[in-house]
């Protein structure tokens, strides 16, 4: 290696370290992958979040958060199924993998992390869904996920309309 490849050229950007906001969306998307992973391989939450931390370069992920997502949607999820079931179109066990996996994640934001603001909420997991679900699922998750924040956010939400 010569000595001008250990050095940046001149004009040649460095990597900026990620906003925290940057970090949290990947938290979401490694979660959303790992907690697919859960529901369809079965395997356990801990060897999941091994193998996700050492397959991937999480150092620009909000580790906390990947963490908590991973683990407190799975321990939630027959609560955060009924904050949702209510307003779905179809039974709970017709809705695809990733569309399942996105509520739980937004429920789960909703109900249990009081700190992110509910449109916050809202918005990244229609992201997740824009990404990784079916071409109109975004749609059915913003209208779904509008639903369980007026129920599990009534303040917020009525402040926000004001």
């Amino acid at each position: 290696m010569s000595e001008s490849d250990s050095q940046p050229a001149k004009g040649r950007a460095k990597k900026k370290k990620p906003s925290r906001t940057e970090m949290k969306r990947e938290a979401r998307s490694f979660a959303l992958q790992a907690l697919y992973q859960w529901h369809m391989a079965g395997s356990t939450l801990s060897e999941i979040e091994a193998e996700f931390r050492a397959e991937n370069d999480m150092s620009g992920t909000d580790i906390k958060l990947f963490s908590g997502l991973l683990h407190g949607v799975p321990s939630q999820s027959a609560v955060l199924d009924r904050a949702f079931a209510p307003y779905l179109d179809r039974k709970l066990e017709d809705l695809d993998p990733i569309e399942l996996t996105v509520l739980r994640m937004g429920s789960y934001e909703l109900a249990a992390m009081i700190d992110v603001p509910y449109k916050v909420a809202i918005n990244e997991a229609v992201n997740l869904a824009k990404i990784f679900g079916a071409t109109e699922s975004h749609k059915y998750v913003n209208g779904v996920l509008d639903r369980v924040a007026r129920d599990l956010r009534q303040a917020e939400v009525a402040g926000a309309k004001r």
